[in-house]
């Protein structure tokens, strides 16, 4: 026999093995013998079911056998798509927990009692609403005499318990502090409820208190004494009582009058009544009449239950609010689609034999659809569901723990369910959304290449794609800046339109460059090729990336260029890192002594610059500005120098005072304060020799205005402005001139330390720091870069480590013909570099468009008035970390933790 004759008779052999081999695998006995690998144990299942719901049913019960063979992707993709739905579960949960209504509110307002009476320093007719929650009072004058509870009685029947309510000065171990003050006899079961004993007791005597546990932390303890007041009245403590509804609260519990005093009504203080009958609307309205609100316990448990919401108020119209939450579903769908999508994508070429049999044996295009439909919907729903059951549980985890210790209003745990549920059905759809254009795939896949075992490659794009991606960009793009002049919501939709389009042309983009693959290093190359032969599962992990660096650039570009306009806008007399302690002109000689004593020992070694107030003929103290007449002014900017606490106070002192404004000694400026002059820092409030001055008082007044004769010196740094007045100048205009003021070139690690420490020997301390406008955007940009790390990475680690099992066999055979280890991690760290410097680069460009049309939105709506320009800040360092520092740290750590020993490849045939 010829060779020829003995080719075509191994041929037939094989014909005549592979067609024993099917009819046996198509038996009851080959299929209980077990499918081949890569075959599915019930291939009959689409030709013994017709009806859509028996195709349902089969496709479910493959995916969920799959899910449980492939167990890594499978927890992958519930990861990828059940955190959003645990987040923003979390987030309502906690909110609808932390959001207490009036009627989850009653126990710690009116205790047990039927009603709560709130008096009024007037006698005026009140508007409330129900809850009492918003009050409102006509104009009344004063009554020589206050409610008496016989008084009380003759509007309502029951008996009434006082109580008051103020916030107080306590003395604890680190100072002065203001804390909340309830004085009600917490012993009268008419209390019942309003505070939980921790500890100890109830006050019992008008010496006694309980405090809260927030308290405890800091100095106060059972058994011994507070301060209270300015006057350093003792007071023992008797017990540790918490608010139910506020646990992290600062606050003492006493006996009516032991801290306060009388309140002479008003400030929050009345009565508790406890009635024979429930208190109805008709009763509110009568006591309304004679100048009373209520709180009537059977008015609050009949309101509707709108005070729940988990959701914020949106601003505007509803369909305003439709749109915003239309626009944040979009977002997250589509960024959870694009990070699940590789997953779904290498999914779909591991079960591509499985899916060719099937299609082998008479299954159409459409079913072939449903079954991998159904893997989005079989693990989409598990992964809402667990999502959402493991975000009700944080929610109430965080709003528990939270409360205390950020002093968060809490209630019962509230789950907003369907809220909630449309949550988890968001999941869902991501699920099955992320899984559609691998489904596509897979119905136009050749049964005839996967089964000869050739590899799998993506189809050829369709020419329309990259136009579709390019008129969206483009509309995007001129929507970004058409509507950036009229609404910021406007602009949210046409960049989300921009970031669609850029999706669209992702796969165009992957081709483009994987047609340069060529130039390229061998594992940059090989990378590049293999993303380029796979474009779905490159693109969809690429545009996730774009996504979370497009989002990342924008915010990052609006929150510089506020901050930096806030800098550009930024006017101040003392010059950056001036620590400012004052205090009231009402302050004794004495307590100022003993102020500046405390402050020289709490900064040593800090100079201290004295400055001055001044008090007018009506014995009130005055604050100095500039006049705001334009006429007086040479530009908005100059006007008027606004510090940041609003106050716009000029400095009143000596020539010490002067070289600490300039930083520099300045000889004929110091020669005009001794005359008497007004010295201008900085240009543009000094018009024609002299400077035009208002002295406003504290407490009300007549405003008073002067003129004073002055030289401008230079100013020691370009934000500095304003003017330093002579004290001589202002006793001659007849005001009195005390000082009250210190200054020093200091930033303190704890203000609030400091304050409370100098409250200890005076009353009224105040401190203020000269900060820049921009300092907190190095905070505000770290922790945009850490978000979008955490997602850039994610979606890259996800997409390299499918890409890496995919490219497996290539790997091997690199290994097999003699290539180093290292030469395997290149290979991988190029794949991760590779999607996320495409995905980072394309998210920049986004980034930068829509980031621009938000800041001139900004201020074109005139978020930044005053005639300042316009700023633009570009924040150089962080998006050289978006674009360049994530994807060589995404290269360096996927390289690092690459295997780099082959695995064993198993014969199939």
């Amino acid at each position: 026999m010829s060779a020829e004759e003995e080719r075509a008779a191994s041929a037939e052999e094989q014909r005549a093995a592979s067609a024993e081999e099917q009819r046996a695998a198509s038996t009851p006995e080959g299929r209980a013998a077990g499918a081949p690998e890569g075959g599915v144990p019930h291939l009959t299942a689409f030709t013994v079911f017709t009806g859509r719901w028996a195709v349902l049913r089969a496709a479910l019960r493959i995916s969920r056998r799959d899910a449980w063979r492939a167990k890594g992707r499978t927890a992958l993709i519930m990861v990828m798509i059940g955190l959003p739905v645990l987040v923003i579960t979390a987030l309502i949960t906690g909110r609808a927990t932390t959001d207490v209504t009036p009627y989850e509110q009653l126990d710690s307002t009116l205790g047990s009692a039927d009603a709560r009476l709130i008096t009024f320093p007037t006698r005026g007719r009140v508007r409330q609403d129900a809850a009492a929650r918003s009050v409102g009072q006509h104009k009344a004058s004063r009554p020589d005499r206050q409610w008496t509870p016989a008084e009380l009685g003759t509007l309502l029947d029951g008996r009434l318990l006082r109580y008051q309510q103020k916030t107080g000065e306590v003395r604890l171990a680190d100072g002065y502090d203001w804390v909340d003050v309830l004085e009600v006899d917490l012993r009268d079961p008419m209390t019942r409820g309003m505070r939980e004993l921790v500890e100890g007791r109830f006050p019992a005597a008008p010496g006694e208190v309980a405090v809260s546990p927030a308290l405890t932390g800091r100095g106060a303890r059972i058994g011994g004494t507070l301060p209270v007041t300015r006057d350093n009245r003792p007071m023992r403590v008797v017990g540790v009582v918490q608010n139910p509804n506020r646990p992290g609260s600062t606050e003492l519990t006493a006996l009516p009058e032991a801290v306060l005093g009388h309140q002479n009504d008003g400030d929050n203080s009345g009565w508790l009544a406890d009635t024979p009958g429930s208190v109805q609307r008709a009763d509110v309205r009568r006591l309304n009449q004679a100048g009373l609100a209520v709180q009537s316990r059977a008015l609050i448990e009949r309101l509707p239950d709108d005070g729940e919401s988990p959701v914020p108020a949106m601003s505007g119209s509803p369909t305003r609010g439709a749109v915003s939450l239309g626009v944040a579903i979009v977002l997250v769908v589509m960024e959870t689609v694009l990070l699940a999508g590789p997953a779904f994508a290498v999914g779909l070429r591991r079960r591509r034999r499985e899916l060719a049999v099937l299609a082998a044996q008479g299954a159409s295009g459409r079913q072939l659809k449903a079954v991998v439909l159904a893997d989005g919907l079989v693990l989409g729903g598990a992964a809402a569901l667990m999502g959402m059951v493991l975000g009700i549980g944080t929610g109430a985890l965080f709003a528990s723990f939270g409360a205390p210790l950020l002093n968060w209003t809490h209630g019962p745990l509230d789950v907003p369910w369907p809220e909630v549920l449309a949550v988890a059905a968001l999941g869902v759809v991501s699920g099955v959304t992320a899984a559609l254009v691998p489904a596509v795939h897979a119905s136009r896949q050749s049964p005839a290449r996967v089964l000869a075992g050739r590899a799998a490659v993506d189809p050829p794009g369709r020419a329309a794609r990259p136009l579709l991606g390019l008129v969206l960009v483009v509309l995007g793009t001129g929507g970004c800046f058409a509507a950036a002049r009229h609404d910021d919501l406007a602009v949210v939709i046409s960049a989300v339109v921009l970031a669609l389009g850029l999706i669209a042309l992702m796969p165009w983009l992957v081709e483009s460059t994987g047609r340069l693959a060529g130039r390229l290093p061998l594992p940059l190359r090989l990378s590049v090729r293999d993303a380029a032969r796979h474009r779905v599962r490159t693109s969809s992990a690429a545009g996730a990336v774009m996504g979370a660096t497009m989002a990342a650039v924008v915010l990052g570009l609006v929150a510089a260029s506020a901050f930096a306009q806030r800098e550009a806008q930024r006017t101040s007399v003392e010059p950056l890192g001036t620590l400012t302690i004052r205090t009231w002109a009402s302050t004794t000689d004495g307590e100022w002594s003993r102020l500046r004593v405390e402050a020289e020992r709490l900064l040593p070694g800090v100079p201290l610059v004295p400055g001055a107030v001044a008090v007018n003929a009506e014995g009130k103290e005055v604050r100095l500005q500039g006049d705001r007449h334009p006429l007086h002014c040479a530009g908005p900017p100059k006007c008027l120098p606004p510090m940041w606490d609003g106050s716009g106070i000029l400095p009143v002192g000596d020539e010490r005072l002067l070289t600490f404004l300039l930083e520099r000694h300045d000889p004929q400026a110091e020669a005009a304060l001794a005359r008497g002059s007004a010295v201008v820092i900085g240009s543009g409030m000094a018009h024609d020799g002299v400077v035009e001055l208002v002295a406003e008082p504290w407490e009300g007044g007549e405003d008073e205005r002067l003129t004073l004769p002055t030289v401008v010196t230079k100013a020691a740094e370009p934000a500095q402005t304003g003017v330093l007045i002579p004290a001589s100048a202002l006793e001659k205009a007849g005001f009195t001139v005390v000082e009250r003021h210190l200054y020093a070139a200091h930033v303190p690690a704890d203000e609030a330390r400091l304050q409370r420490a100098l409250s200890t020997v005076a009353s009224g301390v105040n401190i203020l720091v000269e900060r820049r406008g921009d300092e907190e955007a190095l905070p505000v940009l770290l922790v945009l870069l850490g978000a979008a790390t955490v997602l850039v990475l994610g979606g890259t680690f996800a997409a390299t480590g499918l890409a890496a099992a995919d490219m497996r066999q290539d790997l091997d055979t690199m290994s097999a013909v003699g290539a180093a280890p290292r030469v395997r991690r290149l290979v991988v760290a190029a794949q991760a570099a590779y999607l996320s410097g495409l995905g980072a680069a394309v998210g920049l460009a986004g980034g930068a468009v829509a980031g621009a049309a938000l800041i001139l939105w900004n201020w074109e709506t005139g978020i930044h008035p005053g005639g300042h320009p316009l700023v633009v800040e570009i924040p150089w360092l962080f998006l050289a970390g978006l674009v360049v520092g994530l994807p060589v740290l995404a290269a360096l750590v996927a390289g690092t933790f690459t295997r780099t020993r082959p695995a064993r490849a198993r014969r199939v045939a």
